[in-house]
């Protein structure tokens, strides 16, 4: 394996950023319909998911349907070198935060995990490439591996989505790398 995760990030990035509005857009109904289908989801009230920016896989359609079905929603917002998820109850909500990605103002309703609520919380996470072993290479700030390491118990759900395009044989691995529970790429 001769690539770094930087080299890996921007082959990758490049990859995806040439995506059709025809592939992206089927990708998104795939999307939605493989996770609400999942029986996580099912067996969830709650969901952190993340607003898409850029290439990244788009979010939107599964969001509005979880809020349409009652299930509580969060998203992320960058503070500092950490990430707090919070609560949503439209998309409308959001405004260009951390690097222009669209997060919650942060005047809602945080989310506070612990293992009793984790076990009804599924977790999606992007990320810029995965390999069949659930490993994951994200941006490069780490933010959803800290936040996996502070609350453990969200591993147990935590879906890493993305595209065909973004599956890779095997990945680099380093120490502080948190693997989600499950990858699925469409």
């Amino acid at each position: 394996m001769g690539e770094t995760k930087s080299e890996i990030r921007s082959r990758i990035l490049s990859v995806r950023n040439a995506l059709t509005e025809e592939e992206r857009e089927y990708a998104a109904i795939l999307l939605r319909e493989k996770i609400t289908g999942h029986p996580w989801y099912f067996l969830s009230d709650t969901l952190l998911a993340y607003a898409d920016y850029g290439s990244e896989l788009r979010t939107g359609k599964l969001i509005w349907e979880a809020l349409s079905a009652g299930k509580r929603v969060f998203l992320p917002r960058v503070e500092g070198e950490n990430m707090a998820f919070y609560r949503i109850g439209d998309l409308s909500e959001l405004a260009r935060g951390y690097k222009g990605i669209p997060e919650p103002a942060g005047d809602t309703e945080p989310y506070s995990g612990g293992e009793d609520r984790a076990e009804g919380t599924l977790l999606l996470m992007p990320g810029v490439a995965f390999d069949r072993n659930r490993n994951r290479i994200g941006y490069g700030k780490g933010f959803y591996d800290r936040y996996l390491a502070e609350n453990p118990a969200l591993r147990q759900r935590s879906i890493a989505v993305g595209y065909r395009c973004q599956m890779l044989e095997e990945l680099p691995r380093e120490e502080t790398d948190i693997r989600p529970k499950q990858v699925i790429c469409v």
